[in-house]
C-alpha cells in the first residue's frame, strides 16, 4: 500500500472503530470517470444493513470536511463476505489454514494466480501452498487476495 492509501485507511479507521466496528480495509478504484471507494466493515455480531448505512453516513461526512480524494467518487460501506479480502499482514496471519486465492502484479514462478491454503507469514512474505507446493509471495506484490469459502 502506498503512503497515500496507508492515509486513507488510517483516517477512516478513525471514524469506524470509535463506533464499535473491525475497519477491514479499503479500496480505491479509479474509474476514469469517477472512482468507488469500498470501506469494508466487519463486528462480531455481523453487519446488516443499518450498520452499512450508520457508518457511510459517518464516514461520508468526515471524508467531506477531510476531501483526502480530489475528483467526484462513489462512497461503498459492506461487509467482506464469505469471500472475504485480505488486506494486510494481519489479515494473512489471522486466516493461516484457511484456503484463498490470491492474484500478484506480476508472474511469481511463472504465475500470477496462486489458489491453496494459506500458510500465514514469515517476514514480508505470504506462504501458500499450492498442490503440495509452498510458494514465497512478497507481501507488497500481491494485487488481490480473499478467503475462499467452503461450502
Amino acid at each position: 500500500m502506498t503512503g497515500t492509501a496507508d492515509g486513507l485507511t488510517r483516517l477512516i479507521e478513525s471514524a469506524v472503530v470509535p463506533m464499535g466496528y473491525e475497519l477491514v480495509g479499503v479500496e480505491y478504484l479509479d474509474q476514469g470517470h469517477g472512482g468507488v471507494l469500498r470501506v469494508y466493515i466487519d463486528h462480531a455480531d455481523g453487519i446488516s444493513v443499518d450498520d452499512c448505512a450508520r457508518v457511510s453516513h459517518q464516514v461520508s461526512g468526515l471524508l467531506d470536511v477531510e476531501d483526502p480524494i480530489p475528483g467526484n467518487y462513489s462512497l461503498e460501506v459492506s461487509s467482506p463476505g464469505l469471500d472475504r479480502p485480505l488486506f494486510g499482514k494481519r489479515d494473512f496471519d489471522r486466516f493461516a489454514g484457511r484456503r484463498v486465492s490470491l492474484r500478484t502484479r506480476e508472474k511469481i514462478a511463472e504465475r500470477r494466480r496462486f489458489k491453496g491454503l494459506l500458510r500465514g507469514t514469515e517476514g514480508d512474505d505470504v506462504l501458500v501452498e499450492v498442490d503440495g507446493e509452498t510458494f514465497r509471495l512478497p507481501l507488497d506484490r500481491i494485487d488481490k487476495a480473499r478467503l475462499v469459502p467452503d461450502f
